[in-house]
């Protein structure tokens, strides 16, 4: 099934540093850690968002009512992409689905697989921003 959307604007790659929430114990460097979000955020600018976007709407089982769903509760735009230097990975970062998400979907989908969902787009954008980091890399 293709789901028949129009690619959204990505998302703006403001989260909290990788590692998660409020920590009262904060290592010396934390917050010296670069994760390259502006270049991120303009590498998705450039394409990599619309290319892994659309290829995940030709391989999404997500009806357009769950993707708006999604997009009402800004689940889209909450996802976020970082350089992690330990890794020297692109990584993500994906929203869990809140319980009125969870309770919107029980009525006629399968909350773990919209989740699951939502982690695939992740992984795709991931995988289109690393090949793009490559590519400026040996530029």
């Amino acid at each position: 099934m293709t789901l028949d959307v129009a690619v959204p604007d990505p998302p703006p790659l403001s989260g909290p540093p990788p590692g998660g929430a409020y920590n009262d114990v904060t290592p010396p460097d934390a917050g010296r850690a670069d994760y390259r979000r502006d270049e991120l955020a303009t590498m998705l600018e450039e394409g990599a968002w619309a290319d892994g976007f659309e290829e995940w709407t030709a391989k999404t089982g997500l009806s357009e009512s769950e993707f708006a769903l999604l997009r009402r509760h800004g689940l889209v735009e909450q996802l976020d992409f970082y350089w992690d230097p330990a890794t020297e990975r692109v990584e993500s970062r994906v929203p869990s689905l809140s319980d009125d998400v969870r309770e919107a979907l029980a009525a006629g989908a399968d909350p773990d697989g919209v989740e699951s969902a939502l982690d695939s787009l992740s992984r795709i954008v991931s995988e289109r921003l690393a090949a793009a980091w490559r590519a400026q890399s040996t530029e």
